[in-house]
């Protein structure tokens, strides 16, 4: 599966877990809030990380990122997550 695809899964899973994101502020909290788990990852012992852990946090970061842009409407309809 590719990194776009893990994207685009774990967006449709938050759609359907969580409501739309209203503000530029709650999309920094939850986007900070992915990044803050991401870093937790990024700093343990190297022999404490998976590969798939850490892509793991990569897709979430970046699928509240798109959401984000989405949900604020920031990104042409033609350029939303299929």
């Amino acid at each position: 599966m590719t990194f776009r695809q893990l994207v685009t899964m774990e967006l449709t899973n938050a759609r359907k877990l969580h409501g739309p994101i209203r503000s530029r502020h709650e999309g920094y909290a939850v986007i900070l809030e992915e990044v803050r788990e991401l870093e937790e990852v990024v700093f343990r012992r190297k022999e404490n990380i998976t590969t798939a852990h850490l892509v793991e946090e990569l897709t979430q970061v970046a699928a509240m990122a798109q959401r984000m842009a989405e949900d604020l409407n920031l990104v042409p309809a033609d350029q939303k997550a299929e």
